[in-house]
């Protein structure tokens, strides 16, 4: 197990670069196998959701070369096998092997996708697209098979803007014969460039980033270079660590426009930021920071994945603040922990109440899950003396070098095998 210590209470300034955006990364992977000749991806973070791809993408013979930050995928070998539990349970992006896979092959044999504990995630969404393309789905102790004699496009309404069942109904339908409009899709940057992706090969998707995404089936997809967008749900974290203790922390390579739910409130708390074309400088933090309330929402709502660092955030408000959560129904497993080092929050139902300001004292927490790991993260950088965490391999899941970046702006921070 890797466990993080953090020595807390160190003011933070200098400057963090950005990464690739995992939630891109891990859909763009499995796209890059639709090609019928190479796509390079640069800008991918080293994170182990993108080792975990690559492992299956190994699994399916399909040749990968990585260099410094580029991924080179050649899956002109590749064979079309099953895709067993021990790769698809390492995270929940496995699942877009589904939508690859059924669009290149017009079948896949998978198990059900693992990742973090935050509720309920089914994928009903994503296989009601499959068979409105004309797929049938069987599924057998959590083996689901998905395959059609021929996929057609088809008219596809999500009841939910899922991201996941976005992408994955995209993939499987750009060779589809036909046209496929997906509405009520889901917006998030990530989509977007996704879809960016497959045009560079050739694929014909217009309307991504709106509710309204079509695509033209076309028969063969060719050679690419493609580059990750900088991760928003990073930039977002770090901006929120500088709030905690920096002092002209400038968080660098961002698209501010991605994360405009987030800069909005903390200038509504009182923070004092710089923002530029591609960067966000927390100048200061004042004393005394106004409570606020926020409520998760899809994009360009306030993002699920920032919510648990920013609560951490609300314990420096005078006063009362509130959280609503309406994206996942198990995503406050931090509370207990926060509370521990000695936040004052109370759960009930899908909100937590933030009462401020309260003094943090480092101890012993978990991480329950990546986004959990990192407010625990922000915490510890914020609390008085030693703050232990465990199960630090969540937070490795979505940060990349995470112990170095914080180190080079002056964080007492170290990595640990126990």
């Amino acid at each position: 197990m890797k466990v993080i210590e953090i020595e807390g209470a160190r003011q933070l300034s200098g400057a963090i670069r950005i990464s690739g955006a995992k939630n891109a990364t891990v859909a763009l992977i499995p796209a890059a196998i639709l090609t019928d000749e190479e796509a390079t991806i640069c800008n991918v973070p080293e994170i182990t959701d993108t080792d975990a791809l690559c492992d299956i993408l190994k699994q399916l013979s399909v040749n990968v070369n990585r260099s410094t930050e580029s991924l080179v995928i050649n899956p002109q070998n590749m064979k079309n096998v099953e895709i067993k539990e021990e790769y698809s349970k390492k995270l929940r992006a496995s699942y877009y092997f589904m939508g690859a896979l059924l669009g290149k092959f017009k079948k896949v044999v998978m198990h059900f996708p693992g990742g973090c504990s935050i509720g309920a995630r089914p994928i009903d969404l994503h296989l009601k697209g499959f068979e409105a393309l004309g797929a049938k789905v069987t599924n057998e102790k959590n083996k689901y098979t998905v395959e059609a004699k021929e996929l057609r496009g088809a008219n596809i309404y999500l009841d939910i803007a899922s991201v996941g069942a976005t992408i994955n109904i995209m993939l499987a339908a750009v060779k589809a014969k036909g046209t496929t409009i997906i509405d009520n899709a889901a917006k998030e940057p990530e989509i977007v460039n996704v879809a960016t992706f497959l045009n560079l090969m050739g694929a014909k998707i217009t309307g991504a980033g709106t509710s309204t995404i079509k695509i033209e089936g076309v028969d063969r997809l060719g050679k690419c270079f493609h580059e990750v967008i900088p991760d928003r749900i990073e930039a977002g974290t770090y901006i929120i660590i500088g709030a905690l203790c920096g002092h002209n922390l400038k968080i660098d390579n961002v698209i501010p426009e991605h994360i405009d739910s987030l800069l909005s409130k903390l200038e509504e708390l009182g923070l004092h930021l710089e923002i530029g074309a591609d960067y966000v400088i927390v100048l200061d933090s004042p004393k005394e920071l106004k409570p606020t309330n926020i409520k998760t929402a899809v994009y360009p709502g306030f993002a699920t994945d920032l919510q648990q660092p920013f609560t951490v955030l609300l314990t420096r408000a005078n006063g009362k603040s509130k959280v609503e959560e309406t994206i996942w129904e198990n995503r406050f497993m931090h509370v207990p922990y926060l509370n521990k080092l000695g936040a004052n929050i109370t759960v009930k139902n899908q909100t937590a109440i933030v009462q401020g300001p309260t003094e943090l004292k480092g101890c012993e927490v978990v991480a329950t899950d990546l986004r959990a790991g990192a407010a625990m993260v922000a915490a510890g950088l914020l609390a008085e003396g030693k703050t232990t965490i465990t199960n630090a391999e969540h937070i490795l899941r979505g940060y990349e070098q995470i112990v170095e970046k914080l180190k080079s702006v002056g964080a007492k921070i170290v990595i640990k095998e126990i």
